[in-house]
């Protein structure tokens, strides 16, 4: 059946996650220390949804912030460009992936395997979520709590799919990474046109790319963020948009609804989501043509 996979994963995901305590256990990152993280795809948001982050190749061509320790993320473990920043970096290094052999783990002082197995659709969905839990509990949150309140988003009424060709997806502050995330799963499951906006500059220009035909989110995020969120629904609703306010409270959290919205699109358009087009034409030669084969 198209798209069982990733729906598979992200039913899985309250089960995964009960496990991720345990397998971090008493690791902790170094007290004190300056600490990056870093990744490519799914792996650079959850990234950014544990802390300090800068894209593998950023790291590479020495444009990120310094640090003492650097934490990838790479489900697989086999992340060329990720691969290269982790030799490269002189301190401290570790990996928070699904394969604890890979040539990854190989290469790092620390490793923390975060899932029970490695995720078999590409649309990744449950490894996302164990990482960011993961990289957090490493910085020392309580993430105990996460596997009950992605059950709850799993039982609550999904973001209607809707006929739209066009998606926008805005947010700021702790939402970051999840306004990306969202963005690439409906990017690569749903194959549909969506873009990243920070609410800010959604607000300086932006919107005169925007009209009627384009469905929109807003994450509300807090305080100033949650203002300014509601500043831009005001103006998309001054455009006509089909737009919805979206609270949030984490990253883990805050995805799934997007999960789900992408696999719905997904299934109400025929697409199957579990491969994002690596097994189509001329999807398959793009890939190839970039010398890395990891999806």
């Amino acid at each position: 059946m198209p798209g069982e996979l990733t729906r598979t994963a992200i039913a899985a995901q309250p089960a995964w996650l009960r496990q991720v305590p345990e397998r971090v256990g008493g690791l902790r990152l170094p007290e004190g220390a300056r600490v990056l993280f870093t990744g490519c795809g799914t792996s650079f948001h959850a990234a950014l949804a544990c802390g300090p982050a800068a894209q593998a190749l950023e790291v590479v061509l020495g444009n990120a912030p310094a640090a003492d320790v650097l934490v990838a993320i790479s489900h697989e473990g086999e992340t060329p460009l990720t691969l290269e920043a982790v030799r490269a970096f002189p301190g401290e290094t570790w990996l928070v992936t699904g394969a604890p052999e890979s040539p990854l783990a190989q290469a790092v002082d620390h490793v923390v395997v975060a899932t029970p197995a490695l995720e078999q659709s590409y649309c990744h969905t449950a490894s996302y979520a164990c990482a960011v839990a993961a990289g957090r509990a490493l910085r020392g949150e309580d993430v105990s709590g996460l596997a009950a309140a992605v059950e709850r988003e799993l039982a609550a009424p999904p973001l209607p799919a809707s006929p739209h060709e066009r998606f926008l997806v805005a947010g700021a502050g702790r939402d970051t990474a999840t306004v990306l995330e969202a963005v690439l799963k409906l990017r690569e499951g749903a194959h549909v046109a969506a873009e990243a906006h920070h609410t800010e500059q959604l607000l300086h220009g932006h919107l005169a790319a925007v009209d009627p035909s384009v469905r929109c989110f807003v994450l509300e995020g807090e305080g100033r963020a949650a203002e300014r969120a509601r500043d831009a629904m005001r103006a998309l609703a001054e455009l006509g948009c089909e737009a919805t306010l979206v609270p949030t409270s984490h990253p883990v959290v805050d995805v799934v609804r997007f999960q789900r919205l992408t696999v719905d699109l997904a299934d109400a358009r025929g697409i199957d989501p579990d491969l994002i087009r690596w097994d189509e034409e001329p999807w398959d030669r793009a890939r190839k043509a970039t010398g890395f084969l990891d999806p």
